[in-house]
């Protein structure tokens, strides 16, 4: 839970650290981390620790978001308990980069409580990035406006791109999480203008 900065020197011991400070198999979250982003520059990075439950067991889920000059990579790991193949625990680390100039869009929803009082820190953030490689399309039943017709109008929807969201909140994740994936996303949306 790492807050992006605007200095233009190498993030990459920060980012280490902030892996470390999760506790959750730092070196082997770091390895794949840092092996995806090879040796480009580290200009901002987000680190989310979410813990799931499933049923009476605690998973651990560690998403990395690091922003370079060129790319965005997207590492999640996963802790698994064993199975057929693997039958002792294991993790999993998924990494994905994307370079900066396929990004169509950064999407920041911010939630306020009481805006009645005017501009206050955020209670929930919610960064959304589409780049085209996930498409959603959500379909119903077209209709018209007369209630007595009942032809076939076909169906009506929405194509949307949400190739990766994460939703934080101050009550869950606390005050500098906010802030951080807001500012991880200010970064992020400053490098995706386009040129």
């Amino acid at each position: 839970m790492r807050q992006s900065t605007t200095d233009e020197r190498d993030h990459s011991p920060e980012l280490r650290d902030a892996i470390h400070h999760t506790g959750y198999y730092p070196e082997v979250v770091a390895d794949g981390v840092l092996g995806a982003v090879a040796s480009e520059q580290v200009v901002s990075f987000y680190v989310h620790h979410e813990p799931t439950f499933e049923r009476d067991e605690v998973r651990r889920h560690l998403t990395v978001v690091v922003l370079t000059p060129t790319r965005l990579i997207l590492a999640h790991t996963d802790e698994h308990a064993g199975d057929d193949l693997l039958p002792e625990p294991y993790t999993a680390t998924s990494t994905e980069a994307i370079t900066l100039s396929s990004i169509r869009s950064v999407v920041v929803t911010r939630m306020v409580t009481n805006p009645e009082a005017g501009p206050s820190a955020a209670a929930e953030a919610v960064l959304t990035i589409g780049w085209g490689g996930v498409s959603r399309i959500d379909l119903e039943p077209a209709a018209c406006s007369d209630p007595q017709c009942d032809a076939d109008h076909g169906y009506t929807g929405v194509l949307a791109s949400d190739d990766f969201s994460l939703r934080v909140s101050r009550a869950a994740d606390g005050g500098d999480a906010v802030e951080g994936l807001l500012s991880f996303a200010a970064s992020l949306s400053a490098r995706t203008q386009p040129a």
